[in-house]
């Protein structure tokens, strides 16, 4: 169907709440976590799962009312060409998400004034980021929409306005309970399994 080629497949069953997962080569530390899913789907029965929500890869409607889309919080890394990324979900007006939709494949989502959304990821390791206030920009057709936190003093916003160490990505990594491993080790996939529980700082 059309609809799942623009969206990307749905997800079927059990996620087996997988919530963040990065894939990086090692000696480099992991540089990207992704959420599988908003929040509020974890809180969410295994029927409300299944018959309240529209999940796919890159969009999500809970209830057909409450409308998510994914994009990436891009974190500058000091003394680094490649940033530190959250791809997390954010929750759009019905309007704004329509809008994005009918310009999924089209060039003109880059001329798209930013859509406001609600974050809608419980992040680990910092207060809570659930509610924080973005800013969505769109971008070139196949690439995920840039998150912009309101400037305000919570750190993750500090963060993308300021730029992280090498150091702070470690600790981020000892915070979500991903091993740290030797030089030259095979890596493929690590996963930090949230259960969709709210976590506190």
């Amino acid at each position: 169907m059309r609809r799942r080629r623009l969206y990307g497949k749905k997800k079927k069953n059990k996620l087996h709440y997988k919530d963040l997962t990065c894939e990086h080569p090692l000696p480099a530390l992991p540089m990207n976590y992704t959420s599988e899913a908003p929040f509020y789907y974890y809180e969410a029965s295994e029927d409300e799962k299944q018959n309240d929500f529209e999940l796919y890869s890159e969009i999500c409607i809970m209830n057909q009312e409450h409308f998510f889309v994914r994009g990436c919080v891009e974190i500058p890394v000091l003394n680094e060409e490649d940033p530190f990324i959250w791809n997390i979900w954010v929750s759009l007006s019905e309007e704004n998400f329509h809008r994005m939709i009918n310009l999924w494949e089209s060039d003109e989502r880059e001329h798209e004034p930013p859509y406001f959304g609600w974050f809608s990821v419980s992040i680990p390791g910092y207060p809570e980021t659930l509610n924080l206030k973005t800013n969505v920009h769109t971008r070139p057709v196949g690439t995920r929409p840039l998150i912009e936190l309101e400037p305000t003093d919570h750190p993750l916003a500090i963060e993308q306005r300021e730029g992280i160490t090498l150091e702070r990505i470690k600790d981020i990594q000892k915070q979500l309970g991903l091993p740290i491993k030797k030089p030259r080790q095979p890596q493929t996939v690590l996963v930090f399994y949230l259960y969709g529980m709210r976590f506190a700082p």
